[in-house]
């Protein structure tokens, strides 16, 4: 259970909160910006996402940043506002979208995963080194876990039928929460890295994670390497899935033996085709859309994709949104 913080503890997860935003924001825009940051149609008129049209836009009433976003049951998505931790729900058909949960005071909300077995909502929390898990029944906050100390940023999370798995962009490491009978939550697990995906650079490192073949194998973005590599969750021994560069890699989401990656400033989704041994990966399709902002993380209804537009380095954003494309 949670419990009040203190004035000075309150304060301290307040600046946290304005640092974590900052922290993204640095650590994009130190990636390379090849082409201009696209533009929603003119007079903000964009397009609306009745009966789950692709090429949707659903507005995020007062967010303050978006980055995280999660597929639930049916069309139902839930998207992290980025600077205070709250979290909305909404409906990819109707094209809605409102605030569900008013998150405690000093909170982020990073990338995150819907644990539609067990109605939980798992919440990555950035630079407070802590991993928030939320009752996606009714709202309430289910438990707040230290993952990391000192210098740490919390990025994203994918779900196994055994867990959630976190990454930590400053560190090599990944975090394991044990998710047993009825949701319960069993300790955290530091898995320490080893091979390639544990370099560690001053820019943002471990980034998006999925996983594939039944959750006996993750997958990792690295931001600063432009690379995926694949992570054995019992042992951390890391190899690379050779692909092309992949500039910007964010977030990343694998569909069998396909991995959609997220590259935020180029403002596309790399559509790429695991080998069967997941050594290799060709991109078969590149997905772009007069709608990206900046996206960051993907969740993906049928053949559907639903992106958080983060934009990143806007100097007037005008708001944030979810927006809707094809997955091909």
């Amino acid at each position: 259970m949670n419990t009040s913080p203190s004035i000075s503890s309150t304060t301290r997860r307040r600046a946290l909160a304005r640092a974590a935003v900052a922290a993204v924001a640095t650590g994009v825009l130190l990636a390379p910006a090849a082409g201009a940051v696209a533009a929603p149609p003119a007079g903000s008129q964009a397009p609306t996402a009745a009966a789950g049209r692709q090429g949707a836009f659903i507005p995020l009433p007062g967010a303050g940043g978006a980055e995280g976003i999660a597929a639930g049951k049916g069309s139902t998505f839930y998207a992290g506002d980025l600077s205070d931790g709250d979290i909305y729900r909404g409906d990819i058909r109707r094209g809605t979208a409102d605030v569900f949960i008013d998150a405690p005071d000093g909170r982020v909300a990073v990338g995150l995963k819907a644990d539609v077995r067990n109605d939980l909502l798992f919440v990555s929390g950035g630079l407070t080194g802590q991993a928030y898990v939320y009752d996606t029944r009714t709202g309430e906050s289910v438990a707040e876990l230290q993952l990391a100390t000192g210098d740490a940023f919390i990025n994203d999370v994918t779900l196994t039928k055994d867990g959630a798995y976190f990454t930590n962009s400053r560190s090599a490491e990944l975090y394991f929460v044990p998710v047993g009978p009825r949701g319960a939550l069993g300790d955290v697990e530091t898995i320490a890295l080893s091979g390639p995906a544990a370099l560690v650079t001053a820019g943002f490192n471990l980034n998006g994670i999925t996983s594939v073949d039944g959750g006996r194998t993750l997958i990792v973005a690295h931001s600063a390497n432009q690379a995926l590599y694949t992570v054995d969750p019992e042992t951390g021994v890391s190899a690379v899935i050779a692909t092309e560069a992949l500039p910007n890699v964010d977030g990343i989401l694998a569909r069998g033996g396909t991995v959609y990656a997220v590259q935020n400033r180029i403002n596309q989704v790399s559509r790429i085709d695991l080998s069967a041994d997941r050594t290799s990966g060709d991109v078969e399709d590149v997905i772009t859309s007069p709608l990206f902002e900046v996206p960051t993380t993907v969740a993906l209804f049928g053949n559907t994709l639903a992106l958080a537009n983060a934009k990143f380095g806007a100097v007037d954003p005008g708001g944030f949104e979810v927006v809707t494309a094809p997955a091909r």
